[in-house]
């Protein structure tokens, strides 16, 4: 597949979350990832080394991330309630964008997105945030192949 991709996760609360997004990301082809305000202390967890990869990039607040986004490059956020991720076609260029652990992605995150994806599931709709990511990636991967 042409172009590239990004994802990260807003408010994100434990370092794991990063680490077993930062490997997943590093095994499905990310550019690189991201957080947006942050609230855990450092990085520990990442035992693949994946930071000798891709980048990790912090933003303070989500006006600091569309300043640094990519250009022309949509952000689709990851939440339930969206559009089926079986049905969804990905962009070419892309950044993905989780919710925090505990409570998601807040009404005013979600309208600034250009779409809203969201992943199926048998019992509970909700995913831990790092497994959500990296199902997304991986359905990118293999629709692209």
């Amino acid at each position: 597949m042409r172009g590239y991709f990004g994802i990260g996760i807003y408010h994100v609360k434990k370092e794991v979350s990063v680490g077993t997004l930062w490997r997943s990301a590093y095994q499905l082809g990310a550019s690189f990832i991201y957080t947006i305000g942050r609230r855990y202390e450092k990085q520990a967890s990442d035992t693949t080394r994946a930071w000798r990869h891709i980048p990790l990039f912090h933003y303070q607040d989500i006006d600091d991330f569309q300043l640094h986004s990519p250009y022309d490059c949509p952000v689709i956020a990851v939440e339930i309630g969206g559009h089926r991720l079986s049905n969804f076609v990905h962009p070419e260029r892309v950044v993905y964008l989780l919710g925090a652990e505990d409570y998601g992605l807040p009404e005013e995150i979600l309208s600034r997105c250009y779409t809203i994806i969201s992943l199926s599931s048998i019992r509970q709709e909700s995913f831990n945030v790092s497994v959500a990511g990296s199902i997304v990636m991986y359905d990118r991967l293999t629709k692209s192949v």
